[in-house]
């Protein structure tokens, strides 16, 4: 039925739900549509963290990093909607839109990234890891008003578009922001970006077009910060590797042998025998010296599985690794490099 419905008339509609909800004995609400832009923001692999240090040390974590968003975010004019565990909701062009909106959003989404840094240098001087975040941004139309009841209610945003900056978020890589066709059409002459990637989501009615942010020019010339993880180079090699799937946050307890392939500061490439679903994570655990039964825990998000032979090749990306596991892997790396 709401797909015969003219998108012209779309307020129309929602003033009549409104009106319905009334006469039905629900409290009258300020229910609207608003073109605003979308930013939603995501720590990767925090549940590992927050699992591997105290419950104290967590909250004062994530409360440096929820001030220091915090801070950026009121400085671009976004609107925080909601926090979620460790993601934080964004919205520009609320109360009012203003032609800026996706504009603001993108610098606001680089001045994230690049403070990062300096909130991972706290972060090692009171011996916590290191964070990184993905971030999604999307532009359109919106549901705006009132949702709740008399026990609880909040000003917030609903619709398919919220749906989908959520899906885009969860394909973003720490330290990367992916944008949506709509906000790229929004943006395109002041911004550098990757070659579009076009993905499937649940939800959408057909494929959607993303693309990883490098750069903007307004309102002032600003880079996204290359991390090194996601430059480094890869090597071939061949090693046994043991691994766990996840399902949501729970780690299954079924086993599985896998071949490592390839190597490289944050990523790898296995071939298993079982077909890993794209966007899927793992839990593995890494030997810290030769001999030794040291181990480190290693997660790891699956960017794509293609079938070889009678197998399955699986590249990855670690999602959460201690400093010291990743300082293992990146004398392994070096040493490959450089030769026997």
């Amino acid at each position: 039925m709401l797909d015969q419905i003219d998108p012209t008339q779309l307020e129309e509609v929602t003033v009549d739900i409104s009106a319905l909800l009334v006469r039905k004995g629900f409290p009258e609400t300020d229910v609207r549509t608003k073109a605003i832009t979308i930013l939603l923001s995501d720590i990767r692999g925090f549940s590992a963290i927050a699992n591997a240090h105290a419950a104290t040390d967590v909250v004062a974590l994530l409360n440096r990093y929820f001030k220091s968003m915090g801070d950026i975010i009121t400085e671009f004019g976004g609107r925080i909607d909601k926090l979620m565990g460790d993601s934080i909701l964004v919205v520009f062009g609320l109360p009012e839109s203003k032609e800026d909106d996706a504009e603001r959003a993108l610098a606001c989404a680089v001045k994230m990234q690049q403070a990062m840094s300096e909130l991972n240098e706290c972060n090692q001087s009171l011996g916590m890891p290191d964070v990184f975040m993905g971030i999604g941004i999307n532009s359109g139309e919106v549901v705006v008003g009132e949702l709740g009841s008399e026990h609880y209610n909040e000003y917030t945003v609903i619709g398919d578009e919220v749906n989908l900056v959520s899906r885009i978020e969860s394909h973003s890589l720490r330290g990367q922001i992916l944008i949506s066709d709509q906000t790229y059409d929004l943006t395109k002459d002041f911004i550098e970006v990757s070659e579009p990637n076009e993905i499937e989501v649940k939800g959408a009615k057909k494929v959607v077009k993303l693309y990883e942010l490098f750069s903007t020019s307004r309102p002032t010339a600003m880079e996204v910060p290359r991390r090194e993880e996601r430059k480094s180079p890869r090597v071939p090699t061949s090693m046994p590797l043991a691994f766990q799937v996840l399902s949501g946050k729970i780690v299954q307890p079924e086993r599985y042998e896998a071949l490592v392939l390839d190597i490289s500061y944050n990523g790898m490439m296995i071939e298993s025998k079982e077909r890993l679903a794209k966007m899927s994570e793992i839990k593995m655990s890494l030997a810290l010296e030769l001999f030794s039964d040291k181990t480190t825990t290693v997660y790891a998000r699956i960017l794509k599985s293609d079938p070889a032979e009678n197998d399955f090749r699986s590249s990855m990306e670690f999602t959460n690794i201690s400093r010291e596991g990743q300082a293992v892997i990146k004398q392994y790396v070096d040493q490959l490099i450089s030769g026997p």
